[in-house]
């Protein structure tokens, strides 16, 4: 997209959940997830100049009640993961690169399911400050996401962007989806609600 709102001074990159946990050989993997560390890490240092910001979020759960499940149905509830304190809610080491231009990281269902990254915060001595506030803060109208799941965090992301105002675009080449069918039903709530979906732009 063109115009004021596409501009590198008023746009962000927001790098959803890119957890080790989340990618394979952690509790509960994305197929693609390591690739889109690999991806992200060539992106960002190369393409920081497209944004005002780059920032994270990240599934930080200690006691989530029904979002954890010894007999998960993979749809409201999931195994163990991103449990605070283990390696598996660190970010994948692939993708270190990209994480050295990250300024802010939004964790988020400390004590409930949490899958939008709007739903996190980012600590600053006492002050606890939300995703939309800190990004208006910086006069960001407009985000690129990328990240894990397409059809879960990716998605609740986007969609929130939306609702909150922001002219919002999904990097497809830059996020994995658990399942086709539900990575699909993704793609239609993203036309629906005016979410532009795109692969990353060239240099």
């Amino acid at each position: 997209m063109t115009g004021a709102t596409g501009g590198a001074a008023h746009r962000a990159l927001i790098i959803v959940d890119v957890q080790n946990d989340f990618t394979e050989g952690g509790s509960l993997p994305v197929a693609g997830g390591a690739e889109v560390a690999d991806r992200l890490s060539a992106y960002v240092p190369t393409q920081r100049d497209r944004y005002a910001a780059v920032v994270a979020t990240a599934d930080w759960h200690q006691d989530p009640g029904a979002h954890w499940s010894g007999n998960p149905d993979f749809v409201d509830s999931w195994p163990v993961h991103c449990r605070v304190g283990t390696d598996g809610a660190l970010f994948h080491p692939a993708a270190e690169a990209a994480f050295e231009h990250v300024e802010a990281v939004f964790r988020k269902g400390l004590h409930e399911a949490a899958y939008s990254g709007f739903e996190g915060s980012t600590v600053s001595g006492d002050t606890a400050t939300g995703l939309a506030d800190w990004l208006r803060s910086r006069g960001i109208q407009a985000v690129d996401i990328a990240g894990i799941a397409t059809d879960y965090c990716v998605r609740a992301t986007a969609l929130d962007a939306v609702r909150e105002g922001f002219e919002t675009s999904v990097l497809l080449d830059l996020c994995a989806g658990v399942a086709p069918e539900s990575t699909q039903a993704a793609l239609d709530a993203f036309a629906e609600a005016g979410v532009t979906v795109t692969d990353t732009p060239s240099a």
